[in-house]
Order: structure tokens, then sequence, then C-alpha cells
């Protein structure tokens, strides 16, 4: 029987390319014929020799590696069926990165977005392929027993995400992206309404209430706004297998431009560390918990440090980010209920929502970090 995920195993001139696919019988379809037409009106005619492949990883939206104009490249489409309003954007992603690769090495090339549905159902772009490794959730293979590999890492993360921030959007036509004026504010009263608008169990519910109320009563400060990648993780970068130095940034469907310690603070959502309660170990999002890797307030004071921002209320976007993934995670296990989406992984997500909800109230109240 053939297996799910192949590795690549291969060298390129770019690197060695670490990269899992998916076999035929695993992957998700494709209309072969009716891409090959679309493409060779586009000028970027599909090599007959290359397989379709679909990369083993990413929950959501669906890539494959194909080879069109005569280079390797990613098309990278949505989820079929209905989707929430603003996930999933394509044509955003499309606008930040046919613009960013000009100015940040990390960013691949969007080179085409196709808006047409009647070519293969959904929207898709065509990206830079980056040959590399994805390091999955929280696997750390690589990192037990290396504690100055984790620490590097750490520092590689913090270095990337500074240096997304340090973006001139002005200069690459991304200075109208999304609404920075009023950003912070704006989150809390979207996030705390679709926390509302849940039918959750009562604990829950008054959790989400309470969390929302102590947002709601925060002062923030005012940040000039930055480009944000809004779910920076290590898992939404390529490394190289060997060095784990940085090859690419992907995955910025999300990407807008608003106040820098979200950002940050979204990344410190997923960032566990050995003493954390179960519900952060459960997220199984970074695999900080690895003897090496700093800790969130060390990552903090890094930033603050590297930036010169005023991180004084950082504690209120750090509660912020918790909330939203909470949401999130809540969200998730209602399509569960209703058999829209199926998977051991999502019978328990009400369960973590709740406990990360209580875990954010101590993180409110300046008991927990």
């Amino acid at each position: 029987m053939a297996s799910e995920v192949t590795k690549s195993g291969t060298s390129t001139g770019s690197g060695v390319d670490a990269h899992v696919f998916r076999d035929a019988a695993t992957s998700v379809p494709i209309d072969r014929a009716r891409l090959a037409a679309y493409l060779d009106r586009a000028g970027l005619p599909l090599d007959p020799a290359e397989p379709i492949r679909q990369f083993g990883t990413g929950l959501a939206n669906i890539n494959y590696r194909l080879t069109a104009g005569g280079r390797r490249l990613v098309l990278r489409r949505p989820p079929s069926g209905d989707l929430p309003p603003g996930a999933h954007d394509m044509a955003r992603e499309h606008r930040i990165l046919s613009r960013l690769w000009r100015v940040h090495p990390l960013a691949p090339e969007s080179l085409h977005l196709c808006e047409d549905r009647d070519v293969i159902g959904v929207p898709f772009q065509l990206i830079d392929y980056r040959p590399g490794l994805v390091i999955k959730g929280d696997d750390r293979s690589r990192f037990d027993g290396r504690p100055d590999v984790a620490r590097a890492t750490s520092d590689m993360l913090v270095a990337t995400l500074i240096s997304v921030h340090r973006v001139d959007c002005a200069a690459i036509g991304l200075d109208t992206l999304g609404k920075p004026e009023g950003f912070i504010a704006r989150a809390i009263k979207g996030w705390v309404g679709r926390g509302a608008r849940l039918d959750v169990a009562s604990e829950t519910a008054r959790l989400l209430a309470e969390v929302g109320g102590w947002l709601e009563r925060q002062p923030v400060g005012t940040r000039a706004p930055v480009l944000l990648h809004s779910d920076f993780k290590l898992d939404n970068m390529i490394v190289h297998p060997e060095t784990l130095a940085p090859v690419a940034i992907v995955d910025w469907d999300m990407g807008t431009r608003g106040d820098p310690l979200f950002d940050l603070a979204t990344t410190l959502s997923y960032w566990t560390e050995p003493g954390d309660p179960p519900c952060m170990h459960a997220l199984r999002q970074m695999p900080t918990a690895a003897p090496g890797f700093a800790s969130r307030r060390e990552v903090v004071a890094t930033y603050a440090r590297e930036t010169g921002v005023d991180v004084s209320d950082f504690p209120v976007l750090r509660v912020l980010a918790m909330l939203k993934l909470a949401v999130v995670l809540l969200q998730l296990f209602a399509l569960y209920q209703r058999g829209a989406a199926k998977g051991a992984d999502y019978a328990d997500l009400d369960k973590v929502a709740t406990e990360l909800l209580a875990y954010a109230t101590d993180v409110a109240h300046g008991r927990a970090d």
C-alpha cells in the first residue's frame, strides 16, 4: 500500500529539499487539462513531464507543486465550500507577495492570480517554489538534546518577525493595505462579539464574557502600523533541512497592517513553555517546550530591545490573542459538531478552548505570563 506522504529528498540550486507530498490516492484532485489550457493562455505553459503533487503539510489552504513557464511553482488555492468572510483570501495574499519579495528575501514571489472559478473551481495563485523543510506543529525531533539549536531557532523567529515589521509598506505599494486606524479596538469588539454569538456550555460562556469584559476595560497604547503576517509561527516558515536557517515565510492570506504587538502576541499564543497548563500543550502548535527555547517573557524583552517599541501594555494584546485563539477553536468545534469537520483532533477542542480562556483570565490578572 502506498504511503500517505513521501519526501522529495532532492537537491536543487537553492538547497536541499525535504518537503513532503501526498500520494495520488490521498490528494485533492485537480483538473490538469483545464489548468493546462488556462496556463497556456496566461503564457505559463504547464510542463507535461512534471507531475502535479499536493504538499503533505497544510490543514486549510491546499498547495500543489508544479512546473510552468519553465520554473517550479506552487499552486495555492483555498478549501472548497463556503468560507468565512476574509478567510483564505488569495487576492489579498497575491497583493502582498507580488510586492513583498522585492524588499524581503524570505517572501516568495506570487507571479499570477486567477479569480476565474471555471478553471479549477476556486481562485488560485502561482507562487515561487522554495525548497526546504516545514517543521510541523510541536515536532521536537530536531531540538531534543540540542538546546543550542533551540535557542538559535528562537532567535531566528524573533529576528524574522522584526524584519517583517520593518518593511516600508509605502515603498512597495502596500501603504493602503488593511485598516490600521482603530485596529486593536476593532479586534477586541470583533472577537468578543464572535465569542458571544457562539452556542457553548455555560462555563465557557461565562469565561468568554469575563475575558471580553476585561479587554473592553483596558487602555491600549497607540503604535505606528506595520506589516503584519497575522499567523506567524514556525510551521509557517520553510527552513533549510540541515541548518534550519530561514528560507521563506509562507501563508500570507491574513496579512494586513496594524499594531505590531498583536502580531507578536499571536505568535506567543502558540509559544508553549514546559510549565504551561495542559491546554497550551494540547494546542501542539510549536516545539517551544523543548529545552533551550526562549521563554515568552524573554521574547517580549528581546522584541522591545531590538525595536524600541513600548511593550508596557503587552498583557492586553496577549489576552486578546488568547481570546482569538479560543474562539477559533470553538468555531472549529462547532463545525465538528455539525459534521462539517471530521477527525479525532476536533473532538476535544471545546475543552481546550475553555481551559485556554481560564488561563487567559490568569494572564489578565497577573497570575500567569
